[in-house]
């Protein structure tokens, strides 16, 4: 999708972005969102100074980065099944229509506060709209995954991409590239379970995500396996970092590879499932 609109722009909200990016109807040009709307590490509304500046969101292609859902994807172990169901059929009813179940884990997701953090309130509907239009970086770890399953992101792996593409800007969401994501047709390889039923693929270090949160400001992390933690992390370290303070957590992403080291935007289309310990999500980058 390279064309660009002729027509006249017009302002268009991170809210209503959302919806887009759900219906994964999107033109390339120049978008308009607020800025200084997304909220904060605590989820705090921004000040009314803030919401009225405004920022542009140039772009030239869109980018989809949720894997295709059927009841063959990989699963964590222990989690529902996809299940599709015909309830209507043009022969019947005169249109066709289908039911579905599937886990708020799988396929390409976000979690919530809730899933890691016993008591908490804050289910996926606590993310606003305007936090879920982030500006993204890609950092390529296919070498260091390729050689092991079990690598974990480091500090010394952010420098060097830093070194390349400059410091990570406050406010993005870094985004792990470990070439999982070319598994996804393979459940098997892709969760890459062994003898003992231990899961063995990369993901980022605890340490490394405190470290971005706390020199970097970052909104959150995402990665194209089924986890931010690395599959032997049974501490959840980067998860329970995100959840405790309400930052994004992205997980079963695709199509990494065709994004830019730095510039792309994320637009997040979660299902406002209330009490939802995550969403499958819809999840598009806006490329410059």
């Amino acid at each position: 999708m390279t064309s660009r609109s002729t027509s006249p722009q017009r302002p268009l909200s991170a809210g209503r972005l959302a919806l887009v990016a759900a219906a994964t109807v999107l033109v390339a040009g120049t978008v308009f969102v607020a800025a200084g709307c997304g909220a904060g590490s605590d989820g705090a509304s921004p000040s009314p100074e803030a919401a009225g500046a405004a920022k542009t969101v140039s772009y030239s292609r869109v980018v989809e980065l949720s894997q295709p859902i059927s009841p063959d994807i990989p699963l964590w172990p222990g989690d529902p099944a996809v299940v599709f169901k015909v309830v209507a059929t043009m022969d019947k009813d005169g249109y066709y229509l289908r039911s579905f179940s599937i886990g708020e884990h799988s396929a390409t997701h976000m979690n919530a506060p809730n899933s890691f953090v016993e008591g908490s309130p804050e289910d996926i509907t606590s993310y606003p709209a305007e936090q879920r239009v982030v500006p993204a970086v890609v950092v390529d770890a296919r070498p260091q995954c390729a050689e092991d399953a079990d690598y974990r992101l480091t500090r010394d792996d952010v420098l060097a991409w830093e070194k390349e593409h400059g410091e990570i800007a406050p406010g993005s969401v870094v985004l792990m590239l470990t070439g999982w994501q070319d598994l996804w047709d393979d459940p098997q390889a892709f969760l890459n379970l062994d003898d003992q039923g231990e899961l063995h693929f990369p993901g980022f270090d605890g340490e490394t995500t405190t470290w971005l949160m706390d020199e970097r400001d970052i909104a959150g992390v995402g990665i194209d396996t089924h986890g931010v933690d690395a599959g032997t992390d049974e501490s959840y370290a980067t998860n329970m970092l995100m959840a405790e303070n309400h930052k994004i957590a992205l997980e079963c992403l695709g199509n990494l590879d065709q994004l830019p080291p730095t510039g792309a935007t994320l637009v997040l289309g979660a299902l406002q499932l209330v009490g939802g310990s995550g969403t499958p999500l819809s999840v598009v980058a806006l490329v410059p």
